[in-house]
């Protein structure tokens, strides 16, 4: 995908500082994760001052790819720092499109693989445990600011966290959010058809097995001062309580017009229960619109696979295209973050 010449054809690279051309340098590294008993895997993508030819981090059959600068040297200074987790079933690599054009606006972009919610490896009952998502941002958070080359790069007075999805459910959790374990049953017994709760079905899942004290607990980090959660999971089920004691600036991004967001997904009514929480949607876009761009070849691939989830498929009728969908989020996103750490500076 080829960044300028694209922006410079839509007219659109002045309207954002998210496409400033500053190189990008990316590394994965592996984190020590104390309660799942094996390390995280994690992707870092920050400001370079270095040269050379930008690579691809894998090669995705699906999704296309932002290139990077793997494993070049951070540049000098001191960053904020943007922890990011994926939705579930996705991966930390397919979210590059939004951690390079953030990086490049001078920000410090770390999210991990999820294990038993990632992309290959993702099972329905994985899925109830919200808490060990919670805990691989602290855990990502904790192994950068206690290495060196890192944390002398991050600004820690100025830490971030953005997720999509389950993702989006995962920051909030972090910025204290707490869920209610028989309200979310409930929600799966009237909402049958909602996504999640279609996903737990076909595993069998019986989400009032769950365990209640693990599932309802808090799981607070007060060193992140700034969330963006985008189209979050898991809102029925959050407490009035938690919402309310929301105590950092909480960003929340809708894809999609009021009358055809899912209700598993909605947030305005969460929104206005946060005390000066932001609430933004997208229109001419629907949930899957914040996946990366699909190769020309991946519905095709993806059929043959069986898949039937509509992961190429933007709003019907709409003009726009994924990117330039993907324009007005990045610039949505980068906003919110610098206009917090301004005000915390």
């Amino acid at each position: 995908m080829r960044l300028l010449p694209f922006l410079l054809a839509v007219g659109l690279l002045a309207a954002s500082s998210v496409f400033a051309a500053e190189p990008v340098g990316v590394r994965t590294i592996e984190v020590s994760s104390p309660a799942r008993g094996v390390p995280l895997q994690v992707m870092i993508w920050y400001p370079t001052g270095a040269v050379g030819t930008p690579v691809r981090s894998s090669k995705d059959r699906v999704f296309m790819e932002t290139p990077a600068l793997k494993d070049a040297s951070i540049a000098g200074g001191s960053f904020p720092l943007i922890l990011i987790s994926h939705g579930s079933g996705g991966s930390i690599v397919n979210l590059d499109w939004l951690a390079i054009r953030l990086a490049a606006a001078g920000f410090i972009v770390a999210g991990p693989n999820h294990p038993g919610t990632t992309r290959g490896d993702s099972t329905p009952l994985d899925t109830t445990k919200l808490w060990q998502r919670s805990a691989d941002l602290s855990d990502v958070l904790t192994a950068l600011s206690a290495d060196p080359a890192w944390a002398a790069r991050i600004d820690e007075k100025h830490v971030g966290a953005l997720g999509f999805s389950l993702g989006g459910h995962t920051v909030m959790a972090v910025a204290g959010v707490r869920v209610d374990r028989e309200a979310f049953a409930r929600y799966c017994d009237v909402e049958k058809t909602m996504p999640d709760c279609v996903w737990f079905a076909g595993g069998k899942v019986d989400l009032r097995s769950v365990d209640k004290a693990l599932f309802e607990q808090s799981n607070r980090d007060p060193r992140i001062r700034s969330v963006v959660a985008i189209d979050p999971s898991v809102v029925r089920a959050f407490t009035a309580a938690s919402l309310r004691s929301i105590d950092i600036p909480m960003h929340i991004i809708n894809i999609g017009r009021p009358q055809t967001i899912p209700v598993g997904v909605k947030s305005d009514d969460i929104a206005a229960e946060i005390p000066g929480a932001d609430y933004q949607t997208v229109d001419g876009a629907v949930h899957l619109s914040f996946l990366a761009e699909c190769r020309s070849d991946a519905p095709d691939f993806l059929k043959s696979l069986g898949e039937t989830d509509p992961i190429c498929e933007d709003a019907p009728g709409n003009p726009r295209t994924r990117a330039e969908i993907h324009v007005q989020m990045a610039a949505m996103i980068e906003a919110a973050f610098l206009a917090d750490f301004a005000r915390e500076k």
